[in-house]
């Protein structure tokens, strides 16, 4: 959900910021996912890559590497730094449609559209908030609590508040924290909620109190400070564990998804990730003859239309399904 990725702590820590970088550049400012997408892959195999990378050849060998990125590893290891970068931190518009997407509520097409208004810096957002729409406001007042990562400890502590005033409401609900927090990251960027309950089901009417009764009993207990969205079954806000001993924590990013029960496990899967991930297991689901999404498992006929959804009681049911063996979700990172 959030835009700011773990820093690398690897051996090959400056290759794969030049290469989150890029990708941040082709999505922010030319809008090209695929090349997005190709650049953020090459990152995630390089960072988790256990020796330091000696040249482009060496790199090209490893799955999601192709021929240009190894010519601009070879470049960045030849010199330090990389020609189309530098092109890029230097032209004003592209740094400053880059900037403000780290603004919660501020997409690429928003941020053209501000910087062509001569809006390029948090102090010219201050001074236009007439501008901005309420997330945006609230993005920008948190603007440097939100930048920050949120250590696993103090994610640990935010989950048990939740799980617990979940659990007292009704035992009945199931919650999970998805995202890279459940595969073990040692930070996160934000904190991403699933909750699910019986009564709620795909074919049953929306039953947003479902959501709504467990946000305001968040906010009840001074959890939940700031509200950017509330709908039926999606709540996006603001969450701040309570002081310890004279210590302010910082504000965080608080997303929660209420999802019918017969998909909760879909969801899980999907929510928790990590993308490419998603990608390669949805890719299997069709060679074995099933569409696999955030909602649902379904066999493909003979037609390639797509069937009734399975049942799916745990993670473990989809995979046995697509006969994928079963990986924790801490071994699910690339």
């Amino acid at each position: 959900m959030s835009k700011r990725k773990a820093p690398q702590e690897t051996l090959n820590e400056g290759i794969t910021d030049f290469l989150v970088e890029l990708a941040n550049y082709e999505r922010n400012v030319n809008r090209a996912i695929h090349k997005y997408n190709a650049y953020r892959k090459a990152a995630s195999v390089i960072a988790k890559y256990p020796t330091k990378i000696k040249s482009g050849a060496e790199a090209k060998k490893l799955d999601g590497v192709g021929a240009k990125i190894a010519e601009k590893i070879d470049e960045f290891l030849a010199t330090g730094k990389l020609r189309k970068l530098e092109k890029i931190r230097q032209d004003d518009t592209s740094s400053s449609i880059n900037y403000l997407t780290r603004v919660s509520g501020i997409g690429p097409a928003a941020a053209r559209k501000l910087v062509e208004e001569g809006i390029k810096t948090l102090d010219d957002l201050r001074n236009n908030e007439n501008k901005l729409n309420h997330h945006q406001k609230i993005g920008l007042k948190y603007f440097e609590d939100f930048e920050m990562r949120i250590p696993r400890e103090e994610m640990l502590k935010m989950q048990d508040i939740v799980l617990e005033k979940v659990k007292n409401l009704d035992s009945e609900y199931l919650a999970t924290v998805c995202g890279s927090f459940r595969r073990g990251a040692q930070s996160s960027g934000d904190m991403d909620i699933l909750l699910t309950h019986p009564d709620f089901m795909s074919d049953s009417p929306k039953q947003p109190h479902l959501l709504h009764q467990v946000v305001q009993s968040l906010e009840e207990c001074k959890f939940l400070t700031d509200t950017l969205v509330k709908g039926d079954t999606k709540y996006m806000g603001v969450g701040q564990l309570p002081s310890e001993g004279g210590k302010q924590f910082p504000f965080r990013r608080i997303d929660i998804r209420l999802i019918p029960k017969d998909q909760y496990f879909c969801g899980v899967l999907y929510f928790t990730g990590s993308d490419i991930f998603n990608k390669n297991m949805r890719a299997h689901a069709l060679e074995k003859g099933f569409t696999l999404n955030e909602y649902t498992l379904r066999p493909l006929g003979v037609t390639g239309m797509a069937g009734e959804p399975l049942p799916v009681d745990s993670e473990k049911d989809i995979f046995d399904y697509i006969q994928y063996k079963y990986r924790e979700p801490k071994d699910r990172s690339e």
